[in-house]
């Protein structure tokens, strides 16, 4: 494990956490996903929105500071990698930023579809790392943390100073293998199946 810190008013707190995918990671899952859905659906805001969900439950790595340790259903990989969650969020999304779109209509379960697939990809991602206490994807019903079987990933820092680093190379050059080069052959793919329509 490593130690973040960050600062909250004039005082440093710290703690001991464990890493997940780089955001480069869970962005380019974004992106990707959003290439496969259909054409009218990929405006800039779409995308934008997609990588909002797919990076925004590690936020919860500040839970910490208001007296939730990593293993609180608030802690992080708790309720905010949830499956819960990511559905929740991606009604929110829809809500917000598509109102003039019914959420029960064909695009409006199209949008919900896309953003809770974004956000729940940020938890199986994590599930795929070599590092943490793995991920509660039922919470709040079960805090259970679970880890896919298939842990390739290596953990990304949450340090900046660290990821600008040698370890930081690492987990690029792990993503780009195990994530970056799946991610390829979806877009290649889904541009043969257009072509071929």
């Amino acid at each position: 494990m490593a130690t973040f810190c960050f600062t909250v008013s004039e005082s440093t707190i710290e703690f001991e956490f464990n890493k997940m995918a780089s955001a480069f990671a869970h962005s380019l899952v974004a992106l990707t996903l959003g290439k496969t859905f259909p054409s009218k659906t990929q405006k800039f805001k779409f995308f934008v929105l997609g990588i909002f969900c797919a990076t925004s439950p590690d936020l919860d790595v500040f839970m910490h500071s208001l007296g939730y340790d990593y293993s609180h259903v608030l802690g992080h990989r708790g309720f905010f990698h949830s499956l819960l969650f990511s559905l929740a969020l991606a009604i929110f999304i829809k809500i917000i930023f598509y109102y003039k779109t019914p959420t029960m209509s064909k695009l409006g379960l199209i949008l919900v579809t896309y953003f809770f697939i974004c956000a729940a990809s940020h938890g199986l991602l994590d599930a795929m790392t070599t590092g943490g206490k793995g991920v509660a994807f039922f919470a709040p019903f079960d805090n259970a943390r679970h880890f896919l079987p298939w842990r390739v990933i290596r953990v990304s820092p949450m340090s900046v100073s660290q990821f600008f680093g040698e370890w930081g190379v690492r987990v690029l050059k792990s993503e780009a293998y195990w994530i970056g080069i799946p991610c390829l052959a979806i877009l290649f793919g889904n541009w043969v199946v257009r072509k071929i329509r």
